[in-house]
């Protein structure tokens, strides 16, 4: 066991002191959206941003909050995040897979076929009458969920990092009978973690902030996703405010700049839990000790 010296024990402590003081520094901007989302309108005008409101208000939660619209929305984004992650993950691993594995018969011209249509693609109005008329998934969830399964960037991203398994595992396990799909869901998969979860964040993050296509296809309110219910609410505040410059109300304010704090809490709330549980699997790299002799 080495023995560290003074010296080593001193950069130690001033690398823990440096991490914690740059920690603290990128928590500063996140804790000041919260305390200026529960100010007054009066106050945050009046006075700026602080890390300690003035005078406390949760008028623009009540505003957010104040029927079941948002709730609703919720509920639609949860189970779009929920369901197009694992769908989007069991095809990008199932051809990433694919065009991984040596043996495979024209793979290079399936993956040339998929990155040249990640540069160049067939257009919004194309798009729009291929989901419309021909797919049937206008005012449907499903519209939400089926046109971002398979994203190009990420299956080459889990392709390149599939190719840096050893292929003693597969070989050996095809001795041993084993057939592709054995392989990718009981070898392939369970020493990929680290990359099945970067891939699977990305993937969540980009169904829980879709609204691009709800603004497209979606006309029913009860399917509007939070993200672009937040867009909603945030053109009317914009509207609100030019109508408030014409016509005034004696002492009321109307919480448009609270309230644009509050919809970023109450949006990014729910996936900053996904971190902590993802976190150990990008500082752990399970290929270490799997392949031996």
């Amino acid at each position: 066991m080495i023995k560290e010296s003074a010296g080593d024990r001193l950069l130690l402590l001033i690398f823990y002191i440096f991490m914690g003081g740059f920690a603290l520094y990128c928590l500063v901007p996140f804790l000041t959206v919260i305390s200026s989302s529960i100010t007054s309108e009066g106050a945050l005008v009046k006075y700026g941003y602080s890390l300690i409101p003035r005078e406390i208000s949760l008028d623009a939660y009540k505003l957010l909050l104040s029927d079941d619209v948002i709730f609703n929305a919720y509920g639609v984004t949860i189970f779009v995040t929920c369901v197009g992650t694992i769908l989007g993950m069991i095809l990008t691993c199932a051809m990433a897979y694919g065009i991984s594995v040596k043996s495979v018969k024209y793979r290079n011209h399936v993956a040339f076929y998929v990155f040249f249509a990640m540069l160049f693609k067939g257009g919004l109005v194309p798009t729009y009458i291929l989901i419309s008329k021909y797919l049937h998934m206008k005012d449907t969830i499903w519209v939400l969920i089926i046109p971002g399964l398979l994203n190009p960037w990420n299956m080459f991203l889990l392709r390149n990092f599939f190719n840096t398994i050893d292929d003693a595992l597969a070989e050996s396990a095809k001795i041993d009978g084993a057939n592709d799909i054995y392989i990718l869901f009981r070898i392939i998969l369970p020493v990929s973690l680290p990359a099945i979860a970067t891939i699977s964040l990305f993937y969540a993050l980009a169904f829980w902030n879709e609204w691009f296509r709800a603004m497209l296809f979606i006309s029913n309110e009860n399917l509007h996703p939070l993200q672009y219910l937040v867009m909603k609410v945030v053109r009317n505040l914009d509207f609100a405010n030019q109508i408030s410059d014409q016509v005034t109300i004696p002492g009321y304010i109307i919480p448009s700049n609270t309230t644009r704090l509050a919809t970023a809490v109450v949006t990014i709330g729910p996936i900053i839990f996904l971190y902590p549980f993802l976190q150990k699997y990008f500082v752990k790299g399970l290929m270490v000790g799997s392949v031996k002799g």
